[in-house]
C-alpha cells in the first residue's frame, strides 16, 4: 500500500487540484481523508482559490480509493456532496505487511475527538469493546489533522502520531503540506513522510 495522506482542505481547490498530482507521481493506491474538506471554517480566512464544488470535482474520480472521517468543519451538507463513505469518528485501516512482519494498524480520526497526546495503543478495547478482533488490535500510528501544524513523532504511549498539516491553511510558519504512507518491504520497514505541497519534497520522515 502506498497511501496520499491529506487534511484541512478547507475548501480550496486549488490545494486540492495540486495534492492530487501526488497520487500518480508518487504511485499511490488509497487517499486518506483527515476531515475538514470543504467549509473554510468560522476562523479561518477563505482560502486561496476557494471553491468546495471544484474540490468535490477533484476527488470524484479516487473516490474508491479514499478512506474518509469527519472533521469538526464538516457539516451534513457537505457530506452530501462529497460521494463516498465517510466515518463519523474514526476509520482503522489495518494493513498486512511482507516479509513475515507483523500488520501495521493506522487509526485514523480529525483530531478534535481523541486527543493525540495521550493516545493509548489498546485504544480500540475501548471503542470497540463488542468487535473482539478490532478491540484486540494495537494501534501503530495515529493520522490525526486539526491543528493545520504537521508532525511526525511518537506519544508518551508509543504511538506514532502523523499530522500531515494543512494543504490550504497551515499555520505555525509551515507551508502547506501532505504525508505519505508506504508499506513495508522485505527490505524496509513501513514509513511516513511529510511532503511539501510545492514540489513534493520532502520535510520529515519516521518508520514504524
Amino acid at each position: 500500500m502506498r497511501a496520499l495522506i491529506l487534511s484541512d482542505i478547507h475548501g480550496s481547490a486549488i490545494a486540492a487540484r495540486q495534492a492530487l498530482t501526488f497520487f500518480e507521481k508518487f504511485n499511490c493506491d488509497r487517499i486518506f481523508l483527515l476531515g475538514d474538506t470543504l467549509y473554510h471554517g468560522p476562523r479561518n480566512p477563505l482560502p486561496a482559490g476557494h471553491g468546495p464544488m471544484g474540490v468535490v470535482e477533484a476527488l470524484a474520480p479516487y473516490k474508491e480509493c479514499i478512506t474518509a472521517v469527519r472533521g469538526n468543519c464538516d457539516a451534513d451538507v457537505d457530506l452530501m456532496m462529497l460521494d463516498m463513505p465517510i466515518e463519523d469518528e474514526y476509520a482503522v485501516v489495518r494493513d498486512p505487511q511482507e516479509g513475515g512482519r507483523p500488520e501495521n494498524a493506522l487509526f485514523l480520526s480529525h483530531g478534535h475527538i481523541f486527543m493525540p497526546e495521550c493516545f493509548p495503543a489498546d485504544a480500540l478495547r475501548m471503542l470497540a469493546p463488542n468487535d473482539l478482533e478490532l478491540s484486540a488490535t494495537k494501534i501503530d500510528a495515529y493520522l490525526y489533522g486539526h491543528t493545520h501544524i504537521w508532525k511526525l513523532e511518537k506519544n508518551f504511549k508509543g504511538v506514532l502520531l502523523v499530522n500531515p498539516g494543512s494543504t490550504s491553511l497551515p499555520k505555525g510558519g509551515n507551508p502547506p503540506t501532505f504525508a505519505l504512507y508506504e508499506s513495508a518491504t522485505a527490505a524496509s520497514p513501513a514509513r511516513f513522510s511529510i511532503c511539501r505541497l510545492d514540489d513534493g519534497s520532502e520535510l520529515a520522515s519516521a518508520e514504524i
